[in-house]
């Protein structure tokens, strides 16, 4: 009954991670949760006030396919005003209900049977079930803790066959918190094939800047979104910018499943966008952010996790837990059942990611330090048991 692409598809761990602790919660117990990548502040006043508005004028029919003229607007005069990205235009940019279908629509819209996609190793734990779901081949590139888990492009160029389509890249990385430099990211745009470029925790860096592969070439497709930046995951607004040959026949998808994003939360992007108020709310989010990362950083070293590069973008700290484990998997489990605090396994995100465990610090300060010491209380306590008794 069941389709074998369905049936192939792989678990997101974290999630599985996320509720087991949901259920340990409704069992009374008390949970710390640095697992889940989700902000943990509330969407601005302005922005929430903005889907009321728009509700209240009966905003509540489809829109254009590729969604509101206005919002595509804003888009393009936002990455021009960022980036100095000059002839986006609107029509190249798409709307969508949140980041992920406009993930699925373009990989629908370029890969046929067969068709290679590079990926990082690790990567976001979703990508290869996209690229699956449609015929794709995942081909994975290691990429190494000594680098900050950046491509090295010269691997990328060892992996390329007549069957690839096109590179993945993810900066600031989901699950590492690492940016891509930007001489790395000229090199990749320069093999020649399209570039998806997930560009969701854009805004989201605190120190350097993040670079949108359009400044190196339009032969490419990005992804982004309001999720992460303005703390809207619910209501589920992304977008994607394509390469005009791309227009048509992403429109035709869109009409035929998708119709349309939601009319008066693309309201809601608008003000994200262009209303002042937002920008004092990022910028002390930013500021809580960084003072966590800061904090979470020193914490993991000092009870022995490996952090060789510093994460300098979205809220992830990837870390090297080897000291403690060679399985990620029964250590999260394990680490969620005796000292009451979710992490998510680095397995989750590729075999290379084996060794790992990706600590999420999109929480408030006072439950990531409660969580850490709750950690640190039951390694000491797993490594005291696994001493040899003294003489």
């Amino acid at each position: 009954m069941i389709s074998k692409r369905v049936h192939e598809i792989k678990p997101f761990i974290v999630m599985d991670v996320l509720e087991k602790a949901q259920a340990m919660e409704r069992a009374g117990e008390s949970i710390i949760h640095l697992e889940v990548g989700e902000p943990d502040f509330d969407t601005p006043e302005c922005i929430k006030l903005s889907v009321i508005a728009a509700l209240q004028r009966g905003e509540t029919h489809y829109t254009h396919s590729l969604g509101l003229l206005e919002l595509r607007e804003a888009v393009s005069r936002h990455y021009h005003k960022t980036y100095g990205i000059e002839g986006i235009q609107p029509d190249q940019v798409i709307i969508t209900s949140g980041t992920s279908p406009a993930f699925f629509v373009a990989l629908s819209a370029i890969l046929d049977p067969g068709d290679e996609v590079i990926l990082s190793d690790p990567h976001y734990a979703c990508y290869p079930n996209f690229i699956r779901f449609f015929g794709g081949i995942p081909t994975a590139v290691p990429v190494y803790e000594e680098d900050g888990f950046q491509y090295r492009p010269e691997s990328i160029r060892a992996h390329l066959t007549a069957r690839t389509k096109a590179i993945f890249i993810n900066s600031p990385a989901n699950p590492t918190g690492n940016l891509l430099e930007a001489g790395r990211m000229s090199e990749i745009a320069g093999l020649g094939k399209l570039i998806l470029s997930d560009e969701i925790y854009h805004g989201l860096v605190y120190e350097g800047r993040a670079r949108s592969i359009l400044e190196f070439t339009d032969h490419c497709i990005v992804f982004n979104g309001f999720s992460k930046l303005y703390a809207m995951t619910g209501l589920r607004l992304g977008y994607f910018i394509v390469p005009s040959e791309l227009i048509r026949p992403i429109q035709k998808i869109l009409q035929n499943f998708f119709i349309s994003a939601n009319a008066s939360v693309q309201q809601a992007g608008y003000t994200a966008l262009t209303d002042p108020c937002v920008e004092a709310e990022i910028t002390r989010m930013k500021e809580t952010y960084n003072g966590r990362r800061k904090f979470i950083i020193k914490r993991l070293r000092d009870m022995g996790f490996g952090i060789t590069v510093e994460p300098t973008g979205a809220f992830y700290v990837f870390a090297n837990a080897k000291r403690f484990t060679n399985d990620s998997y029964a250590f999260a489990f394990e680490v969620l059942e005796h000292a009451k605090v979710g992490i998510t396994p680095g397995v989750d995100f590729g075999p290379n990611g084996e060794g790992y465990i990706r600590f999420s610090y999109a929480n408030s300060m006072e439950n990531i330090a409660e969580g850490l010491d709750r950690l640190e209380r039951y390694l000491q306590k797993r490594i005291a048991a696994s001493s040899p008794n003294p003489i």
